[in-house]
């Protein structure tokens, strides 16, 4: 087994992964991990890597780069003795008439035990929709917002509202965000099933550059209300949209903490405030705070995820 030591953190690898390849790099942040795969193989697909369950950040021709929290993706947690340990797997899903075999690496970052740190009750990637005093609360609406879904079918081209909102009790106000946002044709994401991005890279919704998709104004910074326009997915099957909800503090918004749509004949814009759309310059490469990040700043909100569904998209002529 390989070790070596990354910004404070150990790093652990299958050496027999690396003497094959020779182009795995997994750097171990405080609170995140960076990996970065330079494919040799001829005729492969970086598009088709996983880390866990989260697609690669950005890729090029021969290689794919992840900038991922360690409470996403789906990485195991595991506590031993004095160790605090992160492990997911890196999987090529190889399509059935490729050349390129399926494979998968183990990528695991251990970190010395903070000796204050207990296991909390709540864990952000539980699909409680409750967070401490917070409850997390996310649906298909009518048209106007007003009430639920009439129909779960849409029309190819239609308009699916969807609105998120968190309820506080006891906490500060907090504005909610949609970081991420997928489409699957399963309830649970797995590494070969077959997704959609909707929004990415922390914030961004992809789904505005080529379509009529937006982030409508807001009622209440609790609130946040998406139109999304259907696209050309799983037609006719059960469709899951798999959400991350940031419930984060209103005066703390940076590129990774934003919610930002494109907007024909302007560009990116924040919904928020205009006169920070700054912050969406990064959705055309990778989002990254240029504050020091650790886990003393998650005090500043919480994360909770989600699913909404199952809907069906239908084909207008059918």
């Amino acid at each position: 087994m390989m070790v070596s030591f990354c910004q404070g953190a150990l790093l652990l690898s299958l050496a027999a992964a690396m003497a094959v390849y020779a182009d795995m790099k997994v750097d171990c942040g405080p609170d995140f991990v960076t990996l970065m795969w330079t494919e040799s193989r001829p005729q492969a697909d970086t598009s088709l890597l996983r880390l866990g369950s989260c697609f690669p950040t950005s890729f090029s021709a021969g290689e794919a780069y992840f900038y991922v929290d360690l409470t996403d993706c789906n990485f195991r947690r595991l506590v031993t003795g004095d160790a605090l340990v992160y492990s997911n797997d890196l999987t090529y899903v190889a399509s059935a008439d490729s050349y390129n075999l399926a494979f998968t690496h183990p990528v695991v970052c251990a970190y010395e035990r903070p000796k204050d740190w207990y296991a909390a009750i709540y864990d952000p990637v539980f699909k409680t929709y409750s967070l401490g005093d917070l409850q997390f609360n996310i649906g298909l609406m009518n048209d106007d917002f007003s009430g639920p879904a009439e129909s779960t079918r849409f029309p190819l081209g239609s308009i699916i509202p969807i609105m998120a909102s968190v309820v506080q009790e006891t906490h500060q106000p907090l504005l909610l965000l949609l970081e991420e946002c997928v489409a699957a044709t399963t309830p649970e994401l797995y590494p070969e099933s077959t997704m959609y991005p909707i929004i990415s890279n922390k914030g961004c919704l992809l789904e505005s550059v080529s379509s009529r998709s937006k982030f409508e104004p807001r009622q209440k910074s609790s609130e946040i209300r998406l139109s999304l326009q259907t696209f050309t997915f799983a037609m006719g099957e059960e469709v899951f949209i798999h959400c991350k909800l940031l419930a984060w503090d209103p005066n703390g918004l940076d590129s990774t903490k934003k919610a930002c749509h494109f907007v024909e004949g302007h560009g990116w814009e924040l919904l928020d405030n205009l006169a920070q759309s700054n912050l969406c310059d990064c959705c055309e490469s990778i989002c990254k705070s240029r504050r020091q990040r650790s886990v003393a700043s998650e005090k500043h909100g919480m994360v909770q995820k989600a699913v909404i569904g199952p809907f069906t998209i239908t084909d207008v002529n059918s």
